[in-house]
C-alpha cells in the first residue's frame, strides 16, 4: 500500500498544476487503482479530474469502482454522459456498470444506456436493472464461460478461448443443456486429464451450488459461506443460467450492510462520512436524539405522577439510574444476540417462541442474580429503616431485566418477519423503551409496597 506522505502531496500537486502529463502518467503508472482512488480523497475535484483524465480507460474504470461512493458520485456529475460510457462503462464488468448507473438519477441513466456502443453490453445493463439491488439478481454479472454437456472435449476448449477473450478472471466454467438449464460445472483439471473425452457432460461436476434471481443478498452470503465459493451460478425461477456472483461482490455487500447495521445501532437514521458537511450529519442524527429526548421528558413525568412516593422515601430516587441503566442494558443484549443469529443463519424465524422462552430463562437467572446482590447491598447499607426500598429495589431489577429479555429478543424478531431491518432493535429504540418502561415499573412496584407497609 502506498502511503501519502505530505510531502509526496506537494509534489502531485505541483505536477498537476504545472499541466506535466508526462510525469503525472509516471507517477500514476507506479500505483494500484485502490492506491489511486485513496489519492483522489486527498486531491481537490478540479485535480483529481486532471489525474483521472491521463489514465487508461480500463485502469480508469478499476480506478472509478474503488472510489468512495460519495467521491465516485461528484467525479460522475462532473462529467458528460457520453464519456461516462466511453471511458467507464464500456470497460466494466455488467454487475459493476449497473452498480455505478444505480447511484444515478433516471434521466441520466438513459442518457449513459443510450451512448454505450456494445448493443449487447447495453441489453445486459437493462436487464439487471430490472433486479432489486438487494437479491442475487441485482448483484449478479453476466460475464462468464458457459459450454453445452454435448459438445466434445475439443469444441469446448475452442468455445472457451474465444469467449475467455473478454474476461478478466475466469472463476469456474458453466455447463447448461440446449434449454440454457444449468446442468454442471466443469472443473479446469478435466481439461487437463481428460482431453479426448467424448462429452463434456460425462465428466462435469453435477448439481453445482446455485442461487436464484430473486434471493435476498443475506442468503447469498451465506450460501457463499457455507460451500466456500469463489463464484456462484445465478438462475432463473425454471433453472436457466442467467448470471454470476463472485466473492468480492458479496463482500463489498457484508460490508457496507454490516457499516448500515453498526449505524442504526449507533442511533444514525442514514449514512454518514467523516468528511460529509454539518448539515448531513445533523440530519442523520437528529431524529434519534429528539426521540431520546421526548423518552427523557416522558421519564420526568412519570416521576412526577410518583412524586407523592418520591417524598415518602427519597432515598428511592438514587437507584432510578441502576433501573434504567440494566434494563437498558439487558435488552441491548438480547436484540444483538437475535440480530446476530438471524444475520448468520443461526436463528431461524420459525423458532420465535423458542428463543423467547429461552430468553425469559436467561432474563430469571441473570435477574435473581442481580436482584440478590443489590438486596445484600441494600440490606446492609440501609438498614431496617428502608426496608421497603430494599425490596422494592431488588424486586423491579428482577423485573425489568425480564421484561428488557423478552423485550429485546421479541423486537428484531417482529421486524424480521415485517421485512424490517432488525439492526433497528440495537439501537436507541431498544434503550429508550426499556428506561420508560423500566421506570414505570419501579414506580408501581415501590408505591404499590409503600401502601402495603404502610396499611
Amino acid at each position: 500500500m502506498k502511503e501519502f506522505t505530505p510531502e509526496y502531496l506537494d509534489r502531485i500537486r505541483s505536477i498537476i498544476d504545472a499541466r506535466n502529463d508526462a510525469e503525472a502518467i509516471k507517477e500514476l503508472d507506479d500505483l494500484h487503482p485502490a492506491d489511486i482512488a485513496e489519492l483522489y480523497q486527498e486531491l481537490d475535484l478540479d485535480e483529481a479530474e486532471y489525474l483521472y483524465k491521463l489514465l487508461d480507460d480500463d485502469v480508469a474504470a478499476d480506478v472509478l469502482m474503488e472510489l468512495d461512493e460519495d467521491d465516485r458520485r461528484k467525479l460522475l456529475s462532473s462529467m458528460p454522459a457520453e464519456e461516462i460510457a466511453k471511458q467507464f462503462i464500456d470497460h466494466l464488468d455488467t454487475d459493476d456498470a449497473v452498480d455505478i448507473i444505480q447511484e444515478l438519477d433516471e434521466e441520466d441513466r438513459d442518457k449513459i444506456l443510450s451512448h454505450i456502443d456494445d448493443v449487447e453490453q447495453a441489453g445486459d445493463i437493462i436487464d439487471l436493472l430490472k433486479y432489486d439491488e438487494d437479491t442475487a439478481g441485482g448483484l449478479m454479472g453476466t460475464e462468464m464461460i458457459v459450454v453445452n454437456e454435448n459438445w466434445s472435449m475439443p469444441e469446448c476448449i475452442k468455445q472457451m478461448r474465444l469467449q475467455a477473450e473478454d474476461m478478466d478472471e475466469i472463476y469456474y466454467v458453466y455447463v447448461v443443456d440446449n434449454d440454457y438449464k444449468l446442468r454442471g460445472i466443469l472443473p479446469l483439471k478435466k481439461l487437463i486429464t481428460h482431453p479426448s473425452v467424448s462429452k463434456i457432460k460425462h465428466v462435469m461436476e453435477e448439481d453445482p451450488a446455485s442461487v436464484k434471481a430473486d434471493t435476498p443478498i443475506d442468503e447469498v452470503a451465506l450460501d457463499f459461506e457455507k460451500y466456500n465459493l469463489v463464484a456462484m451460478p445465478v438462475v432463473d425461477s425454471i433453472g436457466r443460467l442467467v448470471g454470476r456472483i463472485t466473492v468480492d461482490d458479496v463482500m463489498d455487500q457484508v460490508r457496507e450492510s454490516t457499516e448500515r447495521d453498526y449505524q442504526l445501532a449507533s442511533g444514525l437514521s442514514s449514512d454518514v462520512e467523516t468528511d460529509d458537511t454539518l448539515f448531513t450529519q445533523t440530519k442523520a442524527r437528529l431524529p434519534w436524539l429528539l426521540i431520546g429526548m421526548v423518552g427523557g421528558l416522558s421519564n420526568s413525568v412519570i416521576l412526577g405522577n410518583f412524586e407523592a412516593g418520591l417524598m415518602t422515601d427519597p432515598t428511592l430516587a438514587l437507584f432510578i439510574p441502576l433501573i434504567g441503566g440494566t434494563g437498558g442494558n439487558v435488552g441491548t443484549q438480547s436484540s444483538a444476540i437475535v440480530v446476530q443469529g438471524l444475520a448468520n443463519g443461526s436463528l431461524d424465524i420459525k423458532n420465535s417462541a423458542r428463543q423467547l422462552l429461552k430468553e425469559m430463562g436467561v432474563g430469571l437467572i441473570n435477574g435473581s442474580i442481580i436482584s440478590l446482590l443489590v438486596f445484600v447491598y441494600n440490606f446492609f447499607k440501609l438498614g431496617a429503616a428502608h426496608q421497603v426500598t430494599t425490596i422494592a429495589v431488588s424486586l423491579s431489577l428482577l423485573s425489568v431485566v425480564l421484561f428488557a429479555s423478552v423485550f429485546g429478543t421479541f423486537v428484531p424478531l417482529t421486524l424480521e418477519r415485517l421485512k424490517i431491518d432488525p439492526a433497528l432493535a440495537t439501537g436507541p429504540f431498544i434503550s429508550i423503551t426499556n428506561d420508560i418502561i423500566g421506570m414505570v415499573i419501579y414506580m408501581l412496584i415501590s408505591t404499590s409496597l409503600m401502601g402495603a407497609f404502610a396499611g
